[in-house]
């Protein structure tokens, strides 16, 4: 699925970096944007965004893959002048270039921008960039400058927007108000260069080597080359300049060499999970990873090696190679939740299990190794042990439907039918289908019996639904 934005909404991805090195002076956002679109206003305009995504859209549910961004963004917001550091990172499942944030704290990342950025400052200077428009409030200063300031109008857009990028279908974006679709126009570019100057000069001021942009710019500009006549709608909308790599390159030849971190261990070990994630066919990952490695002995290399003979059962040749990764790096939760993936897979539980309990010893309660303990668990059939780790992973994170889902395929094979009735429906409300989630838990309230306080809280629930329901309609 190629995923698209317009040049008319603010969820803008990967625009045109600004190379300006000059003290910034950021615009008074005060009380004027305020009165358009509260921060709290935000917040509910970026959970109906979310409930667009999550029905419509694919994700990678990888939990090596999330925590390692989500503690990327978080790390980068320090630097940043976002006030409400609260963040739900999507990782969406698409290997095209790209990258967005929504209000509320919303940022998606698409599976291709970590291949397409070759290393994580590159990557960074993209996150530095969309953390500024949610610390500039584009989205509320938009709406400031639309005739209709309505919230409503803006719940509108939001979720054409939404299904605009879910379903590769621009012409939905139509949905939304024609006047707002204007200001957006109007002001989207000016938008962007500000995001570019306040994202750079944050990607500074956490350590990154400028450098970052203009290599940037160069990857984005040889995808252009490669893709011919008919480049990604992104790069139609967002067009490109060799002026504009020079000028980021040339900005970056004043900042101090102090800067100078450009790459990690596990972004380009994210590099090679994903190259494998998205191999159409297990053989053909195999030989890709075996040529690469005789070329490049990297560890990246060999760990795409290892998980590449993982998806082809190769699972003594994939324990052989990770384990001299591991040997180099024995501390490395990364390549050790790995090794319990491939345990996992190999259905040498007992191996798996010890190393995952040594580990969680050390980082107790490690959101990747939890959840891949629980699988291995579910796979044991130790449905109170896996369901109980779950647990205790959405006390942290209840709004992660991911989690909601698969502790309903905990409780389903542990034969807890009302418990999967009432987690499937948790699933549901956050997707915002809530005719489905009412059904949900209308199964577990008939199974209830004589249970009065499950039953009750089921109760509740299915009054407040249908409330919002009726609510809804009108009625």
């Amino acid at each position: 699925m190629n995923i698209y934005f317009s040049a008319m909404v603010l969820l803008i991805s990967l625009p045109s970096f600004c190379m300006q090195t000059a003290d910034i002076t950021l615009p008074e956002l005060g009380d004027r944007v305020s009165g358009a679109v509260s921060q709290n206003d935000e917040k509910i305009i970026g959970k109906e965004f979310l409930k667009q995504v999550y029905f419509q859209a694919p994700l990678i549910a990888d939990p090596l893959i999330q925590e390692y961004t989500e503690l990327l963004v978080y790390r980068l917001s320090e630097y940043s002048n976002v006030k409400n550091r609260e963040f739900t990172i999507l990782i969406i499942d698409d290997n095209s270039l790209n990258a967005f944030a929504a209000p509320g704290g919303v940022i998606g990342v698409n599976g291709g921008l970590f291949l397409n950025a070759d290393n994580e400052a590159q990557f960074s200077s993209v996150m530095a960039h969309e953390l500024a428009h949610l610390s500039q409030r584009h989205f509320a200063r938009n709406v400031l400058n639309a005739q209709d300031k309505s919230i409503g109008s803006a719940i509108t857009m939001i979720s054409s927007i939404a299904l605009a990028l879910v379903t590769n279908n621009p012409n939905a974006i139509a949905i939304g108000p024609a006047v707002l679709q204007n200001q957006n126009l109007r002001y989207s570019r000016l938008f962007e260069k500000e995001a570019d100057r306040v994202g750079f000069t944050n990607l500074i001021k956490a350590g990154y080597n400028p450098k970052s942009m203009g290599e940037m710019f160069e990857n984005m500009n040889n995808l252009k080359r490669l893709s011919g006549e008919t480049p990604p709608e992104f790069l139609l909308t967002h067009p490109l300049s060799s002026s504009r790599v020079n000028d980021a390159m040339n900005a970056a030849e004043g900042i101090p060499e102090k800067n100078t971190k450009y790459d990690s261990l596990e972004y380009s070990l994210i590099k090679s999970r994903l190259k494998v994630f998205y191999g159409k066919i297990p053989s053909q990952s195999l030989r890709y990873f075996e040529a690469k490695f005789k070329k490049d002995k990297s560890d990246s290399s060999l760990y795409g090696l290892s998980i590449a003979n993982n998806i082809n059962n190769n699972f003594n040749e994939s324990i052989k190679l990770i384990d001299i990764l591991i040997k180099k790096h024995p501390k490395n939760l990364f390549l050790n939740t790995t090794k319990v993936e491939i345990l996992t897979k190999s259905k040498d539980y007992d191996k798996a299990l010890k190393l995952a309990n040594e580990i969680l010893h050390i980082s107790p309660k490690n959101y990747p190794l939890s959840v891949n303990k629980s699988k291995l668990l579910l796979e044991m059939k130790n449905f109170f042990e896996s369901e109980k780790i779950i647990r205790d992973q959405l006390i942290r994170r209840n709004n992660d439907p991911q989690l909601w889902l698969l502790l309903s395929e905990i409780q389903r094979g542990g034969r807890n039918i009302i418990g999967y009735h009432q987690s499937k429906a948790e699933y549901y409300l956050l997707l915002g289908q809530d005719e489905e989630a009412l059904s949900q838990l209308e199964f577990a309230l008939n199974l209830t019996e004589n249970n009065f306080l499950v039953s009750e809280r089921i109760l509740t629930q299915i009054i407040a639904i249908k409330e919002r329901i009726n609510k809804t309609r009108g009625l």
